[in-house]
């Protein structure tokens, strides 16, 4: 019986013994080592054996990135404006060391300093600079606090303002100062789409007329252009009809003399106040005419010939 309770004892002592002289450190974890109540190294993650009684574990420190939510607080802008804000602040501890024993409560300490320094942020601007301006707050914030916490072994990597609440009255005055906004720039939109609209009717008027003036200026140039060869042609065949008279060929005469009775006659019958036409009873009387032209022309040319040339000759249509 004796020999179970010294055998029950020795077990217990041996399982204490071990416990006491083999630590394990998980991954993410680094524990301090005192020796005698005094800081002598850090254990990283594995098996580790220490001296029992002699050696004892002094902080296990988390080296993972940890979240630390920063309490809501109210903060006088530079324009005496009330908001209410709170923030997110990311650390990591780089050195477990430092963060045991050069602060007392470090989550506590993080705590703190973030809420100075955002009220010292915030304080500085004005109410449209913190509430346009997140970007630059977070930026100022990680650059102090991350500077401040260096000592104590921790990394703040980054820092973020949750939520930013000005007063409701302030917030209803804003509400109705966006929407005064958006009303003026829907105006300044509209007026700006009828001023587009006005210029383009108003250069589609102007092309239009200057196409107008370009097609009558180009229609007046077509039918002085015709005019001008129908007075050629006109001159032309006056000029052959006198060479031919002074040359004694009076046929020339003859067709232009029948071609002009023929078309005046044509007039005549289709003149819409004309209601009865007189046809001449003997169409041997335009022959006679004619002939009668004829005669004339053949003493004039003979005149031509002994006296003068002819200049020109008179044409009495009856």
């Amino acid at each position: 019986m004796e020999f179970l309770i010294f055998a029950a004892a020795l077990v217990i002592m041996a399982i204490v013994f071990i416990t006491t002289f083999v630590k394990i450190v998980p991954q993410g974890r680094q524990y301090t080592l005192e020796r005698f109540g005094r800081y002598t190294r850090t254990l990283s993650p594995g098996i580790h054996f220490i001296t029992p009684i002699m050696d004892q574990i002094g902080q296990k420190l988390s080296m993972m990135e940890s979240v630390l939510d920063v309490p809501r607080q109210e903060v006088i802008t530079r324009d005496n404006v009330m908001v209410r804000c709170d923030a997110v602040v990311f650390t990591q501890v780089y050195d477990a060391a430092k963060a045991a024993y050069e602060v007392e409560d470090l989550r506590l300490a993080i705590t703190n300093l973030s809420l100075t320094n955002l009220r010292t942020v915030i304080g500085s601007m004005e109410l449209d600079e913190v509430l346009s301006q997140r970007d630059t707050i977070n930026a100022r914030l990680l650059q102090t606090i991350d500077s401040a916490t260096n000592p104590w072994g921790v990394k703040v990597v980054r820092i973020e303002i949750k939520d930013l609440s000005p007063p409701s009255d302030l917030n209803e005055a804003m509400a109705k100062q966006m929407k005064a906004e958006r009303e003026r720039r829907a105006e300044i939109t509209q007026a700006e789409g009828e001023k587009a609209a006005a210029i383009l009717r108003a250069e589609g008027h102007k092309q239009a007329v200057i196409l107008e003036a370009e097609g009558r200026k180009e229609s007046a140039f077509r039918d002085a252009e015709g005019r001008e060869r129908a007075a050629q042609a006109e001159a032309t065949a006056t000029r052959m009809v006198s060479e031919a008279i002074a040359a004694g060929d009076v046929n020339a005469l003859n067709y232009f003399l029948g071609q002009s009775y023929v078309e005046a006659f044509a007039k005549l019958a289709s003149s819409p106040q004309q209601r009865t036409v007189i046809v001449p009873t003997e169409l041997s009387a335009i022959a006679s005419a004619i002939e009668g032209v004829k005669q004339l022309t053949m003493s004039g040319t003979a005149t031509q010939k002994q006296n003068a040339p002819l200049s020109s000759v008179p044409i009495t249509k009856g």
